[in-house]
C-alpha cells in the first residue's frame, strides 16, 4: 500500500523540525564562542595586609608560596590579557616598571605599593604566561563606606556593612597570624555568597535609606551635584556606581586596543558584583566566576552569611 499524503507531510515537517534546532543550537555554540571570557577575581589589597609584623608580610616566604599557589590556580584560566586597579594615566609607567621586573631588575620591596596585587600577582603571572604587560583599567574616586550618617531604615543599611566587616575582618587577621594562607584567603573572598553580600551591602541595600544624611566629614571625592536627601540611600550607592561604570568603560576600552579572547580583572572585592552584572548585560561578554579556579577547604569559616 502506498503511504498517505498527510503521512509524508507530518515526517517532513518532523524533520525539518529537528534541522531548525539543530541549526539553533550551533548558532547559539557559535555565539559563545564568539565571546570574550572575562573573570574578574576580588581582592583585599594585600598591601594592607602588612602590619610590621614578619608573618603579615607577603615578602616572607611562606606568603610568597602561598601566593605562588594562587598564581597557579588563576593560570588555569589562560588569560590573554591581564588588568589591574591602576588609572590609564599610569599605563606608561606601569610598563616601564613591568619591563624592569621582566629583566630581574625590579626590587618590589623598594617599590611603594610592591606588596600590592598589582605586583604580586599581575606582573609575576603577566611574566609566567609571557604577557608583553598589565593593562590600566581603573577611575580614581574615593567615598567612605561609611558617609551615610542617618536616615529612615539605616540599620538595614548597617547591618549589612556589618556584616560583611565581621566577616572580612577576622579573616584578614588570621592572615596576618599566618593563621590562614593567603591563597585560603583570596578564595573566600570570591565565594558567591561573599561577594553577594559585598555587592549588596554597598549597591542595594543602601537604597531603602529614605531622608538622610552624610558625614560633613567623611571622604568622598565624587561631585554628582545636589543630594535629594529624600534618596540618601539611592544617593550614596550612585556615588560607587559612577567610579564603577568608568571602569567599565575602561575594560571595554583596554580590550579592544589588545584584542584577547580570556581576560583577567583584579580588583577590590566590592568592585567584582557590580562589574559582573555589567560585563554579564553585555552580549560579547562572558562572565566566569573566580571560584571555579579558586577551591577551598575553607568555606566553614563563612558560616556567618552562608
Amino acid at each position: 500500500m502506498l503511504a498517505r499524503p498527510d503521512f509524508f507531510a507530518a515526517r517532513c515537517l518532523r524533520l525539518l523540525l529537528v534541522l531548525m534546532l539543530l541549526i539553533g543550537i550551533r548558532n547559539s555554540w557559535a555565539q559563545s564562542d564568539s565571546r570574550t571570557a572575562v573573570m574578574v577575581v576580588g581582592f583585599d589589597h594585600l598591601s594592607q595586609l602588612y602590619n610590621k609584623q614578619p608573618q603579615s608580610d607577603v615578602l616572607g616566604a611562606k606568603k610568597q608560596a602561598e601566593l605562588a599557589k594562587l598564581r597557579q590556580q588563576l593560570r588555569r584560566f589562560r588569560p590573554e590579557a591581564i588588568m589591574v586597579e591602576v588609572t590609564p594615566a599610569e599605563q606608561g609607567r606601569l610598563d616601564s616598571l613591568y619591563a624592569l621586573y621582566r629583566a630581574n631588575r625590579l626590587d618590589l620591596a623598594a617599590l611603594p605599593g610592591g606588596r600590592s596585587e598589582t605586583y604580586q600577582v599581575g606582573f609575576a603571572l603577566a611574566r609566567e604566561l609571557g604577557l608583553p604587560g598589565v593593562q590600566a583599567v581603573d577611575y580614581y574616586a574615593s567615598t567612605s563606606q561609611t558617609i551615610l550618617q542617618s536616615g529612615t531604615n539605616y540599620d538595614a543599611f548597617t547591618r549589612d556593612l556589618r556584616l560583611l566587616q565581621t566577616t572580612a575582618r577576622p579573616l584578614k587577621a588570621l592572615v596576618q597570624r599566618d593563621s590562614l594562607s593567603v591563597y585560603d584567603y583570596i578564595a573566600l573572598a570570591n565565594q558567591p555568597v561573599m561577594i553577594s553580600l559585598a555587592h549588596r551591602a554597598i549597591f542595594n541595600t543602601p537604597a531603602m535609606v529614605t531622608s538622610g544624611t552624610f558625614s560633613p566629614a567623611a571622604t568622598n571625592t565624587v561631585n554628582l551635584g545636589p543630594v535629594d536627601t529624600a534618596y540618601a540611600g539611592a544617593h550614596y550607592i550612585s556615588l560607587f556606581y559612577n567610579r564603577n561604570l568608568k571602569i567599565y568603560s575602561n575594560i571595554l576600552r583596554a580590550q579592544r586596543q589588545r584584542p584577547a579572547k580570556r581576560v583577567l580583572v583584579m580588583f577590590g572585592l566590592t568592585h567584582v558584583g557590580v562589574l559582573q552584572e555589567l560585563l554579564a548585560a553585555n552580549p560579547a561578554y562572558q562572565v566566569v566566576p573566580a571560584a571555579t579556579y579558586l577551591n577551598t577547604k575553607e568555606k566553614k569559616r563563612l558560616k556567618a552569611i552562608l
